[in-house]
């Protein structure tokens, strides 16, 4: 009997031991489940789009450009958008000026130079004035704004205006883009987590933007400017599809490209007598069908030009079925290219007075070679270009301009170029030049290779002439450090080599024949251009369909080289 009751009494304190520890486990499943069920339940928790866009201002417009968020706001003012005048020309590529003198905001057709004053709603076009119901141009605490109308009219561009809060959505890169349908509703987050808090919703049929891919989240872009993440597996597989401008800016830039390739040389002309030369220069350029003489000069700030352009000369050229280019530059250390073409005044009187010399000798082209271009001063000659093309349009006179190779600048604005001007001439030289710390070719064919593909990115391959070197550099690699060169022309280089018994080879990384010599002094190194690399170098006109070569200079050449050049231009 006692051993029973004590099996009762142990059993009773058994039965609550084990409710506790039932409950305990009951109270973790259900904190576990719980737990779990927490973590894979998406958020529902909402982000209002004005802490998203963090806009601090009342009248701040969001700016949506192409599948960006700009860092820059527009403005909003009696219903209008305005946008800032330094995203339209640095961004959006806009054809507007603000000229600082006259107070005025220029843009530039192909014909003509619209002029409008802040806070004006009109502007004269072909001497009839426009009237806007607008103010075209404002100025808001020292900074321009042009009206989105306005622009829509003279740009290629399409934009749409959302509110809460107020964005514009804005495109202006006509591309294939990469998109997505939404293949139920579901909802786009700020960042990709179902814990990230939720910036909109998408419905079933939605099509949105495809930004970057991910293992299980897509970023996208919705039609109303919204960047955030979808869960792939309520989306479409991407596809490609064109965005198309359905607007009515037309782009009517009227261009004057020959049919047939440019075979062109400068001819460096120094004084009046020079022009006496041309026979004696061209006598073996056979298939030359350009000449540009070095004839004009910017010589004051205020846009004053010396020129020794020849009529006799133009006629002489124009017997031997050469057309003549006349080359203007801003090699004068007198003269600021900031300041001089940063003045309407001044690029004007540029303008007129090559113009009257053209006329007067019978010009086919003017030829611009602006060179040791600063960053600042590539605007103020993107519009002398612009002004300038309007006066060679009118005058029937092809436009060219020579640039350096864009791998050291890019800011150049090439893409502006090459649809204001005829041709842009690429100056495939100067690799390594006065100045450079150590020795090296004038012209590799890689260095020539990148220039070339580096300006078809931004200019139409039927306006692309590359230029060639006639010289080459001898250079001395002084036993104190120091580098110096001195240019040779062809046939005084082979001469020099010869005379010092210079060991030459062919180099295949640069492809052109490389010699060089110890002396008591140092090490004299030379890369040849010679028949051989100037094949090489035009070979690359025949591979990239370019519209042809331009040889500086006449005089540096030997005959033997025409024949080559020829060849790969018919």
């Amino acid at each position: 009997m006692a051993k029973r009751k004590r099996r009762r009494r142990r059993n009773s304190k058994l039965v609550p031991l084990l409710v506790i520890l039932l409950l305990i486990i009951v109270v973790s499943a259900v904190g576990m489940i719980t737990s779990l069920i927490k973590k894979y339940t998406p958020s529902d928790v909402r982000m209002e789009l004005e802490d998203y866009y963090q806009i601090p201002l009342e009248d701040e417009v969001v700016l949506i450009l192409q599948d960006s968020v700009s860092e820059t706001r527009g403005r909003l003012s009696e219903g209008v958008v305005y946008l800032p005048y330094q995203t339209v020309t640095e961004t959006l590529g806009g054809r507007f000026y603000w000229d600082q003198a006259s107070q005025k905001m220029l843009y530039t057709t192909p014909d003509e130079i619209l002029e409008i004053i802040p806070g004006s709603s009109t502007y004269l076009s072909k001497g009839q004035e426009i009237q806007k119901e607008y103010e075209i141009v404002q100025e808001i605490k020292d900074e321009y704004y042009i009206a989105l109308d306005f622009l829509e009219e003279h740009m290629k561009i399409q934009a749409k205006t959302y509110e809460n809060p107020v964005r514009t959505v804005l495109t202006y890169k006509w591309k294939t883009i990469k998109t997505v349908a939404a293949e139920e509703d579901t909802v786009v987050r700020y960042q990709g987590g179902i814990k990230s808090p939720i910036l909109t919703d998408v419905k079933k049929g939605d099509a949105l933007t495809v930004l970057e891919e991910m293992e299980n989240w897509s970023r996208v872009m919705t039609a109303d400017g919204i960047d955030g993440y979808v869960e792939k597996k309520y989306i479409s597989k991407p596809q490609e599809a064109e965005l198309v401008y359905e607007g009515n800016y037309e782009e009517n830039y009227t261009n004057l490209t020959r049919d047939y390739k440019i075979n062109l040389a400068w001819h460096q002309v120094t004084s009046e007598a020079a022009n006496e030369t041309f026979e004696d220069a061209v006598k073996d350029a056979k298939g030359v069908n350009v000449i540009s003489p070095t004839w004009f000069s910017v010589t004051g700030n205020e846009g004053t030009i010396s020129s020794l352009a020849s009529a006799d000369y133009v006629n002489k050229a124009h017997a031997k079925g050469m057309e003549v280019w006349g080359l203007i530059d801003n090699f004068s250390e007198n003269i600021s290219t900031l300041e001089t073409l940063s003045n309407r005044e001044s690029r004007e009187h540029i303008i007129q007075k090559l113009a009257e010399e053209a006329r007067r000798v019978g010009l086919d082209g003017i030829n611009v070679d602006f060179e040791a271009l600063k960053e600042e001063e590539v605007p103020h000659f993107i519009q002398f270009l612009r002004e300038l093309s309007i006066t060679c349009r009118a005058d029937n006179l092809v436009l060219s301009v020579d640039d350096p190779v864009p791998q050291y600048t890019s800011f150049y604005n090439r893409k502006e170029q090459g649809i204001i001007a005829d041709y842009v001439i690429i100056m495939g030289y100067d690799e390594h030049t006065i100045g450079s710390e150590k020795a090296g070719s004038v012209a590799s064919l890689p260095f020539v290779e990148e220039g070339i593909r580096l300006t078809l990115e931004e200019v139409p391959k039927e306006k692309v002439i590359n230029g060639i070197p006639f010289y080459t550099r001898l250079w001395t690699e002084a036993n104190n450090g120091t580098v110096t060169s001195k240019v040779f022309g062809m046939d005084e280089a082979d001469q020099y080599v010869s005379e010092k018994g210079m060991d030459v080879y062919w180099n295949k990384d640069v492809s052109q024949n490389y010699g060089e010599l110890q002396t008591e002094n140092g090490i004299e190194k030379i890369w040849l251009e010679d028949e051989e690399s100037l094949e090489a170098k035009m070979q690359l006109v025949e591979k990239y369909e370019l519209a042809g070569s331009a040889a500086w200079k006449l005089g540096f050449e030997r005959a033997d080289v025409w024949a080559v050049i020829s060849k790969y231009l018919q």
